[in-house]
């Protein structure tokens, strides 16, 4: 059941909240549209809940999921870094999506984040990488990932300069690339169904060693 953030936002557990949480932040695209549930952070969570009981997953669903309105969906992670504080976590990896690699770097440097895990992450050449100081970035990549017509994506060479950039910055950066696979790891059909994409089970296991790492 999802429940109110602070800034409006809405909020969903999977799992127990403590004292280790994962944050998922989705994507976004261009116009100004209400947030929603992302298929591919959904898909992930369902498959790595039960492999990591003692984990709670909290997703987030933006006020409005747009780049031109990074700001406001900066705020909506942030507000549930605190939420998931409140409920008891004192370790916080933030999982991001897309537009969310940007939302989670905005947001790395608050109380308890150790690491950010960005599948397929937008992290543009403008984006202030030293929130990550202190903190793991891990990056998940598909090869065949690119922006098509009326689709969002994130060519691969943008998350590898951002991985050259973190590590310059002193950063625990590491950069991974799932073969054959594009942008999306699941789509929602109408029924709700969601229906995994090329790569997704590689996508999964790697996310899973991160977490593996970072509860240990």
């Amino acid at each position: 059941m999802s429940f109110a953030l602070a800034t409006g936002a809405a909020a969903r557990w999977t799992g127990t909240p403590a004292p280790c949480a994962v944050v998922c932040v989705n994507g976004g695209t261009a116009a100004a549209v209400p947030g929603t549930w992302s298929a591919s952070l959904e898909w992930l969570v369902g498959r790595l809940a039960g492999r990591f009981p003692g984990l709670g997953f909290l997703e987030v669903r933006y006020r409005m999921k747009s780049w031109r309105r990074l700001d406001l969906c900066v705020e909506d992670g942030r507000a549930a870094i605190t939420a998931a504080r409140a409920a008891g976590a004192e370790e916080i990896a933030l999982l991001a999506f897309s537009m969310g690699g940007a939302v989670a770097v905005r947001n790395a440097g608050e109380a308890g984040v150790g690491v950010v895990i960005g599948i397929n992450p937008w992290l543009p050449p403008e984006l202030e990488l030293e929130p990550l100081v202190g903190r793991r970035l891990a990056i998940v990549h598909g090869a065949l990932d690119a922006p098509l017509p009326g689709i969002p994506g994130v060519k691969p060479a943008m998350s590898k300069s951002a991985c050259e950039r973190a590590r310059a910055l002193g950063v625990d950066a590491e950069r991974r690339v799932v073969p054959g696979a594009f942008h999306a790891v699941a789509l929602r059909r109408p029924s709700g169904k969601l229906v995994p994409i090329l790569g997704a089970r590689r996508y999964g296991e790697l996310v899973g060693e991160e977490l593996e790492r970072f509860c240990t």
